[in-house]
């Protein structure tokens, strides 16, 4: 039986405003987008659906970066992702390991860090301290919005990309939806940064697309004694914040079936089993727990924890037979958060559309196979894609907003200027 359709009289959308640069998405990938190709001259206007900056790494409480470092001690990730991390740091709202121990085997070392949250790996992993960071999501809301704000971006929240605007090969903006009604954007180029892919898959842009377990992260405040109930061997984390703890929570064990990222019913079944399942939770632990007999519960992540939905087939898809080896248009390179030594050079062309000469992605939809996918999807090596999309979408304003026709070598080199890391393999 064919779904019931509705036809819909033509309408003109009134065009917002016009933009060298239009990134939809502000989480951590977006904003480094933003920030970047403003910083390069280029006028920029950001868009979020949400009321604050940081996606995943605010709203999803998942407030670890995991990880800047090649898990033997070495950093590769720098930019707009370490100026992140300095400015959380001066602002006390952060917590990593000194630069000395990073590589460290140190059985008590390594043990010290796993209660923050910034050691992983599986059971038989030879496990050593990385450069992981543990910060409060509050925090970062608020520096994030400190740079978009700096660079001189036009943020706008509150609007939801429902759709591109596509002529040929050419995405010439999105059309948005708010309370003000339909309105479109129109820009030079466009960079999708929705996590979902919404802009480049309503392009047209081929996709690949994972069923998943979402998660929900909570925090609990007034833990009378943190370490002693970490002692219990109970999943939960240290935080920067006297008394509080980060608690992974999920259900990836527990829902009994994986979603559809992409399927608002779906989505709303695991908003409310993940909701049930933490406060069944948090119940557990103040009875379970002495030292959390009188602990609050602080927030409920308002995001659910999806780290892959849809996921861009583009001009190269990064292989994980391709792990640790070098590309001459790599634009980042990022290690593993659970595995020690895996290092993948992320190439510019994994973030370029096949179908589109003008849109770029940044963050955990670039083009990338499944398991890649697992070393990719984190903050940091989101924020370094998105930088490297930021500037690239500034340069490629010289060819007519045309990307496939920026110069690798010169962006390569105006990354390194920004504080990128590049040359691990020439130093290798």
């Amino acid at each position: 039986m064919a779904a019931e359709t509705l036809r819909e009289p033509p309408r003109e959308t009134p065009v917002l405003k016009r933009t060298e640069v239009l990134v939809v998405g502000g989480g951590s990938a977006g904003v480094s987008a933003a920030v970047a190709a403003a910083r390069a001259g280029a006028e920029v206007t950001l868009v979020e659906r949400y009321g604050s900056l940081g996606g995943l790494a605010t709203g999803g409480l998942i407030a670890l970066l995991l990880s800047l470092d090649d898990g033997l001690g070495r950093q590769v990730i720098g930019g707009l992702c370490q100026e992140l991390v300095e400015r959380i740091v001066r602002r006390g709202g952060a917590f990593h390991p000194p630069r000395g121990e990073w590589g460290a085997d140190d059985p008590e070392l390594v043990a010290r860090y796993f209660r923050w949250g910034l050691v992983w790996g599986g059971a038989r992993a030879q496990h050593r301290v990385r450069y992981s960071v543990a910060y409060d999501p509050e925090v970062m809301r608020w520096v994030l919005a400190e740079l978009v704000q700096e660079a001189g971006v036009d943020l706008l929240f509150h609007m939801w990309g429902a759709q591109a605007v596509v002529e040929g090969d050419r995405t010439r903006g999105a059309i948005f939806e708010s309370k003000a009604g339909r309105q479109a954007i129109l820009a030079d180029v466009v960079i999708d940064a929705t996590g979902d892919l919404d802009i480049a898959a309503s392009a047209g842009c081929g996709f690949e697309l994972e069923r998943i377990h979402p998660w929900l992260w909570f925090r609990m405040g007034g833990v009378s004694d943190v370490d002693a109930a970490l002692e219990r061997g109970e999943t939960f984390f240290r935080t920067p914040n006297p008394g509080v703890v980060l608690a992974p929570w999920g259900s990836a064990t527990r829902l009994g079936q994986s979603i559809d990222p992409t399927d608002p019913r779906d989505l709303t079944f695991a908003e409310l089993e993940c909701r049930r399942i933490v406060m069944e939770e948090v119940t557990r632990l103040r009875q379970s727990v002495p030292e959390m007999a009188d602990a609050h519960l602080c927030n409920i992540a308002t995001q659910l924890g999806i780290t892959e939905s849809r996921r861009l087939v583009g001009r190269h898809v990064l292989q994980r037979e391709e792990m640790d080896r070098d590309f001459d248009d790599a634009i980042c390179v990022t290690g593993h958060w659970t595995k020690y030594g895996a290092v993948y050079a992320i190439p510019y062309r994994c973030l370029q559309a096949r179908e589109q000469v003008n849109l770029l992605v940044a963050g955990r939809l670039i083009s990338v196979n499944h398991r890649v996918h697992h070393a990719t999807k984190e903050i940091p090596a989101c924020m370094a894609v998105g930088q490297a999309a930021g500037l690239a979408a500034a340069m490629a304003l010289e060819h007519a907003g045309e990307v496939a026709r920026v110069d690798p070598a010169s962006l390569r080199e105006r990354l390194v200027s920004a504080g990128a890391l590049l040359d691990y393999f020439e130093a290798t």
